[in-house]
């Protein structure tokens, strides 16, 4: 009997050690890339510090767009979160390693960002942040 149970508990030992290191041997495949995004001006002639409330569509109709290292190929449309009912918002895509574009989508041909298009670089296990301003164009 005392047999038996050192067997099991070596072919425990054996399978739980197989076990446990394939799983400690995953390593992260990819990066994070995230930011905040503003939108606005919301409304024409809006003065500084005035509160306005931003409807979900200002940021549900625009979109963080990647792109391949050329900005060629479209590999992802992510989507930008809204915080609150505010002209701040953010977003955040896992991708593989590699160059890539990022650029917005732009509503009815306006409301570009200056701070894009641009090309990042994706390390597996790093993240890069970059936060988009996007002028609506309303005055």
């Amino acid at each position: 009997m005392r047999n038996i149970f050192r067997i099991s508990l070596i072919l425990l030992t054996v399978v739980g050690g197989i076990f446990f290191t394939s799983c400690s041997q995953k390593t992260t495949q990819t990066g994070l890339l995230q930011g905040g995004v503003t939108i606005g001006p919301i409304t024409p002639v809006q003065t500084p510090g005035q509160v306005v409330i931003v409807p979900p569509e200002v940021f549900s109709s625009r979109k963080v767009l990647v792109y391949d290292a050329s900005g060629a190929k479209l590999l992802q449309s992510v989507t930008i979160n809204q915080i609150g009912q505010t002209a701040n918002g953010y977003y955040s895509v896992e991708l593989a390693p590699g160059t890539y574009t990022i650029d917005v989508t732009r509503t009815g041909g306006v409301g570009g960002s200056s701070d894009v298009p641009k090309k990042i670089q994706i390390v597996a296990g790093q993240t890069v942040t970059l936060d988009i301003n996007i002028d609506t164009g309303i005055r």
